[in-house]
């Protein structure tokens, strides 16, 4: 990873370049991450019948909407990539999915049972994402839950030729006990935090839920 020329650029204008590039080189259309399966599957068990859920991030909709809506959940998903957005409707034709940036999509408030936002929040501006964070509060239902993974440490940069794709990807995060406080600041109570490895280094996966 680098810092790269195109840091000056308009870092959601690389992210979203950047997975409508790489977006089949990213997952393909019969996905199953093992990371995701415990999380998806907990999920499923801690929601009512027909619960609401926002997909942050989304994706090509494989493995979380997926999932999600075949266990009868109503599933909208929101990501920054036309690519990957077109992908998800054709791959998870149950759930409704959106084109948009994450920090300024209009969603109904008290809305969902549970937002997911899995590598989504660690390519936002990381000024954006505390407020970010209060939004996703507010679209939450009573006792609503978020599942978000996080940055573990504190960087921002680029990579070039990410994932073989032939493109720039950016990433800016804070250390998992910044993100521990904004969590808290935007009105959810951490339930518990762990550490999710991935090569050298890793992300924080979180589980927290707003007031009943």
């Amino acid at each position: 990873m680098t810092s790269h020329r195109d840091i000056d650029a308009d870092p959601k204008e690389i992210v979203r370049r950047g997975y409508d590039a790489v977006s089949l080189h990213y997952r393909a259309d019969d996905a199953d991450p093992e990371t995701h399966r415990p999380w998806v599957a907990e999920l499923t068990e801690r929601l009512p019948r027909h619960a609401s859920v926002l997909d942050l991030g989304c994706g090509n909709g494989v493995p979380v909407a997926r999932d999600l809506a075949a266990a009868g959940f109503a599933v909208i998903g929101v990501d920054l990539s036309e690519v990957q957005v077109t992908r998800a409707r054709a791959l998870v034709p149950d759930a409704t999915f959106l084109a948009a940036d994450a920090t300024t999509v209009e969603l109904p408030e008290r809305s969902f049972h549970a937002v997911v936002c899995l590598y989504a929040l660690i390519h936002i501006p990381l000024e954006e994402q505390p407020p970010l964070l209060a939004r996703i509060a507010g679209w939450l239902r009573p006792s609503g839950l978020l599942v978000a993974t996080t940055g573990h440490q504190a960087w921002t940069g680029t990579e070039d030729d990410w994932l073989g794709g032939g493109a720039t990807m950016w990433w800016s995060h804070a250390n998992a006990a910044t993100y521990r406080v904004w969590i808290e600041a935007a009105g959810f109570a951490v339930e518990r935090e762990e550490f999710v490895p991935e090569g050298d280094s890793g992300h924080t996966l979180f589980w927290a839920r707003v007031p009943g």
